[in-house]
């Protein structure tokens, strides 16, 4: 398959998938759902891929959902229908896939951006990224790709509601603040980042491939209560959200680079 919107190579037992649109910080869209679930069931399929690399090209990891692709479909699709039939598959293969996935976090990750971050194995940062959890609420919506699932296992329930409503410099966590609170495992140096997540992940794919696997299956499953049914209401309850004035508002606020009025209607 001829890729778009994301790059997919394999070396040395690797694959690295690239989120490929940084003219737009690598939102996300409709295509980019697509070839990423592509992408990562050649990475269940392929008895030589042994670990998976998801990371963003240029300077952000991913800014979240496209708004201008969504501004320009509003009245097309029920949202709840596009979050099931793209990020709801992707973070549940992702955590489905009996091999390592490490995100290489070069850059900010907004919104589901972040939450592709959080459906990750680990998390390698650049002392550059950040991330923005609080995307979410500034245009009007609740948080989605798993993101209402993955920090408060991460951080607690406390501290992810503080964290998706605001975070101290501008709505951002540092990578540092990332790495304290326990979202990311490693902070490096930008300049040595494309190596050390190599590092990691030659590391892990010349482990036994089906001990990691099957212990990333056990431990997930000691702590889940149902990513499934998770992913499930965040589709539902986004669907509530986009047919509030406040959503349009936010999103018509991102496009014109101004803060939003929000009415609460």
């Amino acid at each position: 398959m001829t890729y778009e919107t994301i790059l997919f190579e394999v070396e040395a037992g690797v694959a690295t998938i690239t989120l490929n649109r940084p003219e737009r910080y690598n939102a996300l869209t409709m295509t980019m759902y697509s070839e990423i679930l592509n992408a990562l069931k050649q990475c269940e399929r392929n008895a030589e891929i042994r670990a998976v690399v998801l990371t963003g090209a240029g300077k952000a990891f991913s800014s979240g959902a496209d708004l201008i692709e969504l501004q320009a479909s509003l009245g097309q699709f029920e949202i709840s229908d596009v979050l099931r039939n793209g990020l709801n598959k992707i973070v549940l293969a992702m955590r489905a896939l009996e091999k390592p996935i490490i995100c290489g976090l070069n850059g900010v990750a907004a919104g589901a951006g972040a939450g592709l971050s959080l459906a990750c194995d680990l998390r390698i940062a650049s002392d550059k990224a950040s991330y923005v959890f609080a995307a979410f609420v500034n245009i009007g919506i609740i948080p989605d790709a798993g993101t209402t699932y993955f920090l408060p296992q991460l951080v607690g329930v406390s501290k992810a509601f503080e964290l998706a409503m605001f975070a101290d410099g501008q709505n951002r966590l540092s990578a540092e603040q990332a790495l304290a609170l326990g979202v990311v495992n490693n902070v490096v140096a930008h300049e040595s980042f494309a190596s050390e997540v190599s590092a990691m992940a030659q590391k892990m794919a010349a482990m036994a491939t089906t001990a990691v696997g099957l212990t990333k299956r056990a431990m997930y499953k000691s702590v889940e209560r149902d990513l499934a049914l998770a992913v499930e209401a965040e589709a539902q309850l986004q669907r509530a959200t986009f047919r509030t004035q406040d959503f349009q508002e936010g999103v018509m606020a991102f496009i014109e680079k101004r803060n939003p009025e929000f009415k609460g209607k």
